[in-house]
């Protein structure tokens, strides 16, 4: 230690100061760092004075050989103004340390971490890639990939028939085929939820002739706008050359995947699914309807009544096909044949039919088709959007918001039931991810002139049904003998990508000449009872049809154990029917009319009239029994699980168990920002989903609501319906 120099030159006065500090800020780190730099929340304020007294104790002589004085009293060397800059610098430096080391912020709701959902989605399927090619080793994937091939292309068949008279024949065979293939082959491959097929859906037909309507009157070129729509790409003058490319509706959909957008699908239930699903299903009844109605225009009345017979025959003898799959006659083999093949099989012999006696001299109107992988008018695949007035590319805006709001509600929706509470999953689910692959192929339609893919309701369901293999459970006597009672369930679903990349396929091959010759010989007739007998299938199995059917029975012969028969108030269900009611007639309603582009915004809707305004009219309890989440915790971990339950999740991380109580600190789960978008919120969810109500189809295909345990294997001794062990069958 040594006292300031006696002399007044400035440099050697600041260079004391300099050193003198710099030993103070040692000795204190030394001493005091414990307290000062990790007080661990404690506001520990040390005076300058104190510490200063500390570190410089009485010493007795100098350098000059005087006496030293304690430093406090010789403070008054230094400057006040040093001083009190001193005393500021460590008054900010410890309320620093105590702001560091108090309990963090919470993130605010609206914080979006960009990519959080498409990355997380890609390393909870990353894993199973492999997996999903290898467990295509599997009897259950070939007669898959045969249904779906007709379960898919016969409908698109129908659209592009819908799509070819409303559209001015912009729109025919090969250019639905072609977005079949595009959706299969992209989403097989590399999508993170394969079960889902993609195509050419009703709505999306409503789409394409209403802008058609609206734009052909302003001599706007179709193809460029509906290309603008999918791509929109700006740019100055017609004439200039390309200047700016902004992909709006592309850009759109990969927007709603990099903010992981999809999260709000926690808020979708089967509320909004089977409002949904009711409106397709009346979409495809009226498509049959207007084909039927086209043939007095197009032929004679011979032809147009012989087309009406073969439409109600084709559904007739459909439908029998179907009630056969649900009945015990037969055997079960055969049953399953009838059931899966029935459809394209009625197709087939209608072809023909036709052809049988007199019926062969009636001129009936038959399928347009096209030369083989060409456009049907005369064009190219690549369409040249930049040939399109300024005005018109800015007009594209609007449709191309409307669409992404269509497909992000339906193709959401159809992944959600193709994923369904009744199918034992294995493999997670990836919305985020798969949102940003519908932008990419919406993109490339629009450049190839195509209409636009995405999921399709109810060909993903009927997917992911046929690859289940079911097991017999017999109910047993005390003694354990057989009742004779038994029941089918659903032992495990094979998840692999092969069945949609080979419908994909074999749909991409019916695009060569010698099929698009037998695709020719459908009659429209045989069209029109296809989609009748599509609208039919969905409305089977939609929830508002079983609650209208459940209001309908004589009450004395409805079985107890129905769901709907623990309401105290018969009133709830019809009240929660008339609201579902209201908002499919809503979206019908306004298909009709020239406003027919905005119909998306209506379906939309509905999410949150269900997670606001119906829960002022019903207590929960009515809710749980009218309504439940569309698919299990397990899936729905992509988006953070589902709303109810992401609110009792958040309650036992706060530190309260279900009953209000404080819960263990080893069973309290970990909660990173509950609302925090891209986070899986619970994944111990789906260990405790074990016990859940769920409608399962027996061997024939009769949906019976029974309670099982979903993810527990097969008892010993117990055979699925292949017929091999379930203990050596791949689970994921």
């Amino acid at each position: 230690m040594f006292s300031p120099p006696n002399h007044g030159d400035p440099e050697v006065i600041f260079f004391w100061l300099f050193q003198r500090l710099w030993n103070i800020i040692r000795q204190c780190r030394a001493i005091y760092g414990s307290q000062v730099i990790c007080s661990m929340g404690t506001q520990t304020i040390i005076s300058p004075a104190s510490i200063m007294s500390t570190l410089n104790p009485p010493l007795s002589g100098n350098h000059n050989g005087g006496t030293k004085r304690p430093w406090p009293r010789r403070m008054h060397s230094l400057p006040n103004q040093s001083l009190h800059e001193s005393q500021q610098t460590l008054s900010r430096e410890a309320s620093h340390v105590n702001a560091n080391t108090s309990t963090p912020r919470q993130k605010s709701w609206w914080k979006v971490r960009l990519f959080r959902g498409m990355i997380n989605d890609v390393k909870r399927r990353a894993p199973f890639y492999w997996s999903d090619w290898s467990d295509a080793w599997d009897y259950r994937v070939v007669p898959a990939t045969v249904y779906m091939y007709f379960a898919n292309i016969l409908p698109a068949l129908a659209f592009s028939l819908d799509m070819f008279a409303k559209t001015g024949m912009s729109f025919g065979v090969n250019e639905v085929l072609l977005a079949s293939v595009l959706g299969s082959v992209v989403f097989s491959c590399f999508s993170c939820q394969p079960l889902v097929i993609v195509g050419v859906t009703g709505p999306i037909t409503v789409f394409n002739y209403t802008v058609y309507d609206i734009i052909t009157p302003r001599g706007t070129d179709y193809f460029a706008f509906m290309c603008w729509i999918g791509l929109y790409v700006a740019y100055g003058h017609v004439p200039a050359c390309l200047a700016d490319t902004r992909r709006w509706s592309l850009l759109m959909h990969w927007t709603l995947a990099v903010t992981n957008a999809c999260n709000a699908l926690t808020y979708v239930t089967r509320f909004s699914c089977d409002t949904f699903g009711f409106y397709v299903a009346f979409i495809y009844l009226q498509k049959g309807i207007q084909v039927l109605t086209r043939q007095w225009a197009l032929a004679d009345p011979t032809s147009a009544f012989l087309s009406i017979v073969v439409a109600l025959l084709v559904l007739m003898t459909a439908f029998i096909c179907g009630v056969i799959g649900d009945s015990n006659l037969l055997q079960r083999h055969v049953r399953k044949f009838v059931e899966d093949y029935g459809t394209p099989l009625t197709v087939v012999f209608f072809t023909g039919f036709v052809h049988i006696g007199q019926m062969s001299s009636v001129d009936l109107q038959t399928l347009p088709t096209s030369r083989p992988f060409f456009p049907t008018q005369d064009r190219g695949w690549f369409v040249p959007f930049w040939e399109i007035e300024v005005g018109d590319v800015f007009m594209a805006i609007p449709f191309a918001v409307l669409l992404t709001v269509l497909f992000y509600f339906d193709h959401n929706v159809s992944s959600l039931i193709a994923q369904g509470t009744e199918f034992p999953l294995r493999k997670p689910a990836g919305f985020h991810w798969d949102i940003f692959l519908l932008g990419l192929t919406t993109g490339v339609a629009g450049l190839l002139g195509i209409p636009f893919p995405n999921g399709l309701i109810p060909q993903a369901p009927f997917h992911t049904n046929s690859l289940c293999v079911t097991r017999q459970v017999s109910d047993e006597s005390e003694t354990g003998q057989a009742k004779g009672h038994t029941t089918r369930v659903i032992d495990h679903v094979v998840e692999q990508r092969v069945s949609n990349l080979a419908q994909g396929l074999l749909t991409l091959g019916t695009m060569t000449g010698p099929l698009l010759v037998v695709l020719h010989l459908i009659p429209q007739g045989v069209l029109a009872g296809l989609f009748f007998i599509m609208g039919v299938q969905a409305l089977q199995g939609n929830g508002i049809t079983l609650k209208i059917l459940y209001l309908c029975r004589d009450r004395h012969l409805t079985s107890p154990s129905d769901p709907l028969s623990r309401l105290n108030r018969k009133q709830a269900i019809y009240f929660f029917v008339a609201v579902e009611l209201f908002g499919f007639g809503a979206t019908f309603a306004i298909t009709q009319t020239i406003a027919a582009i905005g119909f998306p915004i209506i379906i939309l809707l509905l999410v949150p009239v269900r997670t606001y305004l119906l829960p002022k009219y019903f207590t929960q309890e009515a809710l749980s029994i009218l309504d439940a989440p569309t698919a299990s915790p397990f899936t729905m971990e992509s988006v953070g699980g589902n709303f109810e339950e992401g609110q009792s999740v958040s309650a036992v991380s706060a530190g309260k168990g279900p009953d209000g109580n404080n819960a263990n600190s080893t069973n309290t789960f970990e909660h990173n920002d509950s609302i925090e978008r891209g986070e899986a919120r619970n994944p111990q969810l789906r260990a405790n989903d074990f016990h859940r109500r769920a409608s399962f189809r027996d061997d024939a295909g009769f949906d019976s609501s029974v309670n099982i345990e979903m993810l527990r294997p097969s008892p010993k001794g117990q055979m699925p319906d292949d017929g091999r062990d379930p203990r050596r069958s791949r689970r994921a």
